[in-house]
């Protein structure tokens, strides 16, 4: 089913954009019958290494956390289970602390995050989450002791600081945060990794002979944007050819040189290869001035 490829999808992301800012266990076994964390995060002892541009999802993972994406809305049952995960969890870092003979505090208690596409007005109260005046619209929490909130990923603002989460929405909400996705920056520090991620998701759901129609539409969302990336990327590449074989000739790019590298990308690369490699500096600067 391409749910579990969805579900995958989730967790990597969730993992590579992460990683980088303390210790990711993907999945993590607990104890009891066997049950699997989707994404446990430990962040890095120093103070908010997490940079602001993770906007939402930074600021959950300041604590330790155990996240729990799911592709389709999440049920009461299954919520029951992410609970018991974390309960287990609980009981186990106590019961290291009793053989210790150390004391838990407050803070090294990981907070259960649970992503789920949509969540229903009954849902929600059935477990009497509910939203905070200090944290955006979409996130309900349930009784303080008990550390867990269900973050609807459809009742999230539609800004900046969301956007890392709404990737992982499904429909019209996805399609929504891959376009401003897109729209980034080359240089912003989590566009790059998002988008292979989401390349990997599309080869994956090309391949299954189950795909539904949300499925078919999000690959032909992808399609043109994995074109554009990739020939990005050969572009890139020839340059970094073209400008290797200067230094390896000439030692160094000067401003005449630099001059010509744009004219040179312009040829086929078998073609600027062997100008490169066969021509003296000063026909090089003649040919292409």
């Amino acid at each position: 089913m391409t749910r579990f490829i969805h579900d995958q999808f989730a967790k990597d992301y969730l993992e590579q954009l992460l990683t980088p800012y303390g210790e990711v266990q993907a999945p993590r076994r607990v104890a009891g019958e066997v049950r699997q964390i989707d994404v446990y995060f430990i962040p890095k002892p120093q103070p908010s290494t997490i940079p602001d541009t993770l906007g939402l999802l930074g600021q959950l993972a300041t604590n330790p956390s155990l996240f729990e994406p799911f592709r389709n809305a999440a049920s009461a049952t299954e919520i029951c289970d992410c609970i018991l995960k974390l309960l287990e969890v609980r009981g186990d870092l106590q019961r290291q602390a009793n053989r210790n003979n150390t004391r838990i505090l407050e803070s090294d208690l990981p907070k259960l995050w649970i992503f789920t596409p949509t969540a229903s007005a009954q849902l929600l109260s059935g477990f009497g989450a509910n939203p905070k005046d200090d944290y955006l619209p979409g996130i309900h929490f349930m009784a303080e002791y008990l550390r867990t909130a269900i973050v609807a990923i459809h009742q999230l603002p539609i800004i900046p600081e969301t956007l890392w989460l709404r990737i992982i929405g499904r429909g019209n909400v996805q399609k929504q945060a891959i376009d401003e996705l897109e729209a980034l920056t080359p240089d912003n520090p989590f566009r790059k990794a998002a988008l292979e991620l989401l390349y990997n998701l599309q080869q994956n759901l090309q391949v299954t002979q189950n795909q539904d129609e949300e499925d078919r539409e999000l690959l032909m969302r992808l399609a043109p944007l994995y074109q554009q990336d990739r020939e990005q990327a050969i572009q890139e590449g020839e340059r970094l050819v073209v400008e290797n074989l200067l230094k390896v000739r000439f030692t160094e790019i000067d401003n005449q040189l630099q001059a010509i590298i744009e004219p040179l990308l312009a040829l086929p690369p078998e073609e600027f290869t062997r100008l490169l490699l066969q021509l003296s500096r000063e026909e090089l600067i003649d040919r292409f001035r």
